[in-house]
């Protein structure tokens, strides 16, 4: 029988299974590009390019997204209850208090970020801390430490790097190969070369998939570990439920930090087409729902 301890262990299994796929890929794409121009430096550049850009904005996540995000300095003054739970949450983890934030919006939702469990924040919406009681709020801030716990920011920016360093790549071959088309026929296997465009062209598809799917992995190991932590998995389970029944979207959204909520900012009608949820960073509610407490 399935327990949130299997789920946890799963999850884990499941992320180093599709990182490697993923380094795999990018292994490919460096293949096909090399095989193309008989030329590796491309890569080099492309690399160099994705990981640069992504380990600045790693080193300032917190600062970066708590920015985006519109979100303020929560008191120990203003939100003393508040402060207080994340506390106890993080001494139980074992782990430093985060900075934390709030966010003036009526939709329920939070995020954490941070490098590393010292450089740590969590944020929450007004909204959340009206909807919620203390056992369901317990479970959505055990959710987002969990996060800071099995740094997800970190699994996230590799993941980040190699879509970027995949897509980058394919950008460049498919502008430079522009009109030069003649001068590779007849050069080479043809049916290796058709082999290679095709993987070029998909690859970037290809990646952002993995990605989400990564994410969407991080998100039930994020629920199984806080769960697990308040040793009350109902709590977060309520939570999710009352999440879930809002349908409006956050007032301020980005995509680019969408993926760090603990459920879409852009409201749950943005999840229900098929296409759109097999490009979103979150699993459904009820699959996370069921994985909690069965039902």
């Amino acid at each position: 029988m399935a327990t949130l301890y299997t789920h946890q262990s799963e999850n884990v299994a499941k992320t180093w299974v599709l990182m490697a796929v993923f380094l795999a890929v990018v292994v490919a794409i460096g293949a096909a590009i090399s095989y193309y121009y008989n030329n590796a430096t491309i890569l080099y550049v492309a690399f160099g390019f994705a990981v640069l850009t992504n380990v600045w904005a790693y080193w300032n996540s917190d600062k970066v997204v708590i920015s985006m995000s519109g979100a303020k300095p929560a008191t120990d003054a203003q939100y003393p209850e508040l402060n207080n739970v994340v506390e106890n949450l993080a001494i139980t983890a074992g782990l430093p208090k985060p900075k934390v934030y709030i966010i003036e919006d009526p939709a329920p939702n939070a995020f954490a970020t941070g490098r590393s469990p010292e450089h740590a924040a969590v944020a929450v919406t007004t909204g959340l801390l009206n909807m919620m009681n203390k056992s369901e709020l317990e479970g959505v801030l055990a959710h987002e430490l969990s996060h800071v716990g099995n740094r997800d920011m970190l699994v996230s920016t590799v993941a980040v790097v190699l879509v970027g360093f995949v897509s980058l790549a394919s950008n460049i071959f498919l502008h430079s190969s522009m009109g030069r088309s003649n001068d590779r026929e007849g050069r080479g296997n043809p049916i290796l070369m058709i082999l290679s465009i095709a993987l070029i062209v998909l690859a970037p598809i290809f990646a952002t998939l993995l990605q989400l799917a990564i994410s969407r992995k991080r998100e039930f190991l994020a629920d199984a570990s806080g769960a697990l932590l308040t040793r009350y998995p109902e709590g977060l389970a309520s939570a999710l439920r009352k999440i879930g029944s809002y349908t409006a979207p956050m007032i301020k959204t980005n995509s680019a930090i969408a993926h760090l909520y603990i459920s879409n900012p852009f409201g749950a009608q943005a999840a229900r087409s098929f296409v759109t949820r097999l490009f979103s960073t979150h699993p459904p509610v009820e699959e996370r729902i069921k994985a909690l407490v069965g039902n």
